[in-house]
């Protein structure tokens, strides 16, 4: 069986739905689904169970589960920004990650977990992925420093030559409308296009940067799944990876992008930065791909023009915008 943990969200279920499309149908879905409308991203995915996060992190800790896992690829977190509690966040996303890994690695189970560009913090010391800069990251919110703990436990343990762990950057795509404050800006930016005829940009709070032109790494999810599922059948590979395009984008590139393919005139309205984010924010992140590339991965990233249209384009403007329907 190939656990997904976080199947049922956003880059979960494009992993599912890729593993689909590749013929495999062998997968337990890990996931809490509560009263959102997560639900509907495993409309159309075949899988063989969905278990409750809770349930199964207690058969793993009993030992009681009735199936082998051949490869866990852990997705499953609290994804929020701006999750002020800690504890929460620490026995979510780093204890339970424990748990699982700690059931793994005996078991000769592959195992992939997702950790983020947020524990690279205002990136004054790179985005160089790997173990060497650890130590040096500061992570500005709390949801960041959670994952850079499990990163350093991973190294702390002398694992990181079992296990993968995958730094995601600015993810966008189908399946991730569930996920309210943290849609992408693109999700965020199209229905106010569609309802307005114009978009809102943060002004910017840092005198090396104009207003919308704060830079991030944007990744289409489809690329993400592509860099996830590589790892897949590659035991041999291991370690700290980032999953991004190498390329920087500002915000009025993406915004820009985005009324090209709903065919409208650029408007773009700046607004002032809300103040529970002036000291947390990123102005610029650009994932740098030479460690995964060494490793053999060679796929083109898609272009930010192309992604976006094919977002809209595909999903967006259609009734039913959900990844398998």
């Amino acid at each position: 069986m190939i656990v997904v943990t976080g199947g049922a969200g956003f880059i979960g279920s494009n992993v599912v739905k890729k593993l689909n499309d590749m013929g495999e149908e062998h997968i337990v879905i890990v996931d809490e689904l509560e009263y959102a409308d997560k639900w509907k991203n495993l409309n159309g995915l075949k899988y063989a169970e969905l278990l409750n996060k809770d349930d199964f992190i207690q058969m793993i800790v009993d030992d009681s589960l009735t199936f082998y896992i051949d490869s866990m690829i852990h997705l499953g977190a609290c994804s929020s920004t701006t999750e002020t509690d800690a504890d929460y966040l620490i026995s979510n996303n780093l204890q339970y990650s424990i748990e699982l890994v700690k059931y793994c690695l005996p078991r000769k189970t592959r195992f992939i977990y997702a950790s983020s560009a947020a524990t690279y913090g205002d990136g004054s010391k790179g985005y160089v992925d790997g173990l060497d800069i650890l130590e040096d990251l500061r992570p500005l919110n709390m949801y960041g420093y959670s994952k850079h703990m499990f990163d350093q436990w991973v190294k702390r343990m002398k694992l990181s030559d079992k296990v993968v762990g995958l730094k995601y950057f600015n993810v966008f795509g189908p399946n991730e409308y569930h996920k309210d404050d943290m849609r992408s800006v693109v999700h965020k930016a199209y229905q106010q296009v569609r309802d307005t005829g114009k978009v809102q940009l943060f002004k910017s709070d840092h005198p090396d940067y104009k207003d919308g032109e704060q830079k991030r790494d944007f990744v289409y999810v489809k690329d993400a799944v592509d860099m996830t599922l590589y790892f897949l059948d590659k035991p041999e590979v291991n370690g700290l990876f980032n999953v991004g395009t190498g390329k920087a984008k500002s915000w009025n590139d993406l915004v820009t992008a985005l009324f090209k393919a709903m065919d409208k005139p650029v408007n773009i309205e700046y607004i002032d930065m809300p103040e529970h984010l002036k000291g947390k924010y990123q102005y610029f992140t650009e994932a740098k791909m030479e460690q995964l590339k060494n490793t053999g991965y060679s796929k083109e990233v898609t272009s930010l023009e192309d992604a976006v249209k094919d977002y809209v384009q595909n999903y967006l403007q259609k009734e039913y915008p959900y990844l398998a329907w």
